[in-house]
C-alpha cells in the first residue's frame, strides 16, 4: 500500500532536520537519548537502575510479586541507543504485558565490536533465568524481546541460551536485523528515503562487524544452521524498512524448523514505526498486539 500519511509527514521532517551529510556517532546517540517522539511511558510501581556482572540494566515492575520477565535489548545498530532510549518503550510493555522488564545496556560498537554486545546479551539472559529469584521473577516465564539491532541481539541470546540448557518461553522480534548481506530486494528497494538508509546501516554494521567474519550466524541470525528447539517468536516487519525481507524470512527459517511463530507486517511503515507512539497510530496497534503475545506466552489471560 502506499506509505501512511503519518509517514509522509514525519520522513518530511527528517529530511528538514538532515543536518549531517555523514553519520556521526555522539551526535546520534545525543538525539537518540533525548527522542521525544518516543514519549514518556506510564509510571510504574518500581523502576530501578542496577548491574548483571559489568552490565548496567534497568528493571521495570509494574506491580508487587513475583511476575514473568521480558529481558529487552534497544534497538541503534549495536552503536547508539541506550536504557533511556529504550525506557518509554520499556515502561509500556511492563504496564500493558503485566511482566517485569529488565533493560539491558549492552556494550556498544565501535568502542566495544561484535562480540561483545552479544557477551552482554547472553550473560543478562542467563542471569535473569538463573537467579530469578534475586530478580524477582519466575524463571519459568523468561522471554526475551527488542527492537531492530536489539531484536538481533534478542534471538541470538535465544539460541545461545538453547544451546546452553536455560529455557525462555518468547521471543519478541520487532523490525530484526537477520542478516548480514545487505542484498536483498527490501534493502534495495528502501534503502534511500524511508527513514533507515541502506548507507547507514552498512556504515552501522561495519562498526559492529569489526574484523569478524559478517557470516557468523551470532551476527547473522539467519545463516544459523539449525534454529530448532527456539522459543516461540512474534515478529514485527514494517513495510517500507530496508530490513523487512530478511525479518520475514527469518519468521519463516524459524517456522521451517518447527518453531511456533506469528509474523505481521504493518503497512505503510517504516522502521522501528512502534516505538514512536508520538509519531504512529500503529505503534500502539503493533505493541496491543506484542503484548497480547506475551500475556499468552506467559500463560496469563489477556485483559
Amino acid at each position: 500500500m502506499p506509505l501512511h500519511p503519518q509517514t509522509v509527514a514525519f520522513l518530511k521532517v527528517m529530511e528538514a532536520n538532515a543536518a549531517l551529510a555523514e553519520p556521526d556517532i555522539e551526535a546520534m546517540r545525543a538525539i537518540t537519548s533525548a527522542n521525544p517522539e518516543r514519549g514518556d511511558g506510564p509510571a510504574l510501581t518500581e523502576v530501578t537502575d542496577g548491574v548483571v556482572g559489568d552490565v548496567p540494566v534497568r528493571t521495570y515492575r509494574p506491580a508487587d510479586g513475583v511476575l514473568p520477565a521480558l529481558v529487552y535489548f534497544h534497538g541503534g545498530g549495536w552503536s547508539i541507543g541506550d536504557l533511556n532510549s529504550a525506557d518509554p518503550m520499556c515502561r509500556r510493555l511492563a504496564d500493558e504485558a503485566g511482566c517485569v522488564v529488565i533493560s539491558a545496556g549492552y556494550r556498544l560498537a565501535p568502542e566495544h565490536p561484535f562480540p561483545a554486545a552479544v557477551e552482554d546479551a547472553c550473560a543478562v539472559t542467563a542471569d535473569v533465568v538463573r537467579r530469578a529469584d534475586h530478580h524477582g521473577v519466575r524463571p519459568e516465564a523468561v522471554a526475551v524481546g527488542g527492537d531492530s539491532a536489539g531484536a538481533n541481539l534478542a534471538t541470538v541470546a535465544a539460541r545461545i541460551a538453547r544451546d546452553d540448557g536455560i529455557a525462555l518461553v518468547h521471543q519478541l522480534l520487532m523490525c530484526p536485523n537477520a542478516d548480514s548481506g545487505l542484498d536483498s530486494p527490501s534493502f534495495a528497494e528502501f534503502g534511500v528515503g524511508y527513514g533507515l538508509s541502506a548507507a547507514t546501516m552498512a556504515w552501522f554494521l561495519g562498526h559492529y562487524i569489526g574484523s569478524a567474519d559478517r557470516s557468523d550466524p551470532r551476527i547473522a541470525p539467519l545463516r544459523a544452521g539449525d534454529l530448532s528447539g527456539m522459543p516461540p517468536a512474534t515478529v514485527l516487519t514494517a513495510e517500507y524498512d530496508i530490513l523487512r525481507d530478511e525479518g520475514e524470512e527469518y519468521a519463516r527459517a524459524l517456522e521451517a524448523a518447527g518453531v511456533p511463530v506469528e509474523l505481521r507486517r504493518y503497512d505503510g511503515m517504516i522502521h522501528n514505526f512502534m516505538t514512536l507512539p508520538e509519531v504512529f497510530d500503529d505503534a500502539a496497534v503493533a505493541r496491543a498486539w506484542a503484548v497480547s503475545r506475551l500475556r499468552q506466552a506467559f500463560g496469563e489471560e489477556e485483559r
